[in-house]
């Protein structure tokens, strides 16, 4: 069950990340997910680092670091995935 809860917070995740990024992405909802997945792992790995992964409540800081690590590797995925479409236009010409 927790490989489809991670998939679920992926979807999510990625999805509030695109909407937070400006102008239109690129990236097809699959690779979203993907990275909306990756960001959520990296904003747990640094609420571990700093010591705040889990406190009594809503661990509202592990949140908010799950989705500034969605919103960077969205934006990373999205300029690698518009650079690697421009390439492959650019090449079948």
């Amino acid at each position: 069950m927790g490989w489809l809860w991670a998939i679920v917070v992926g979807l999510v995740l990625g999805l509030i990340a695109k909407a937070i990024l400006p102008g239109k992405q690129t990236l097809p909802l699959w690779l979203t997910v993907i990275c909306g997945m990756v960001g959520s792992l990296l904003g747990n790995a640094v609420s571990t680092w700093i010591g705040v992964n889990d406190t009594k409540g809503i661990d509202w800081t592990r949140h908010v670091l799950q989705l500034v690590g969605a919103i960077v590797i969205v934006a990373a995925g999205d300029a690698l995935w518009s650079a690697r479409k421009r390439r492959r236009s650019t090449t079948t010409v």
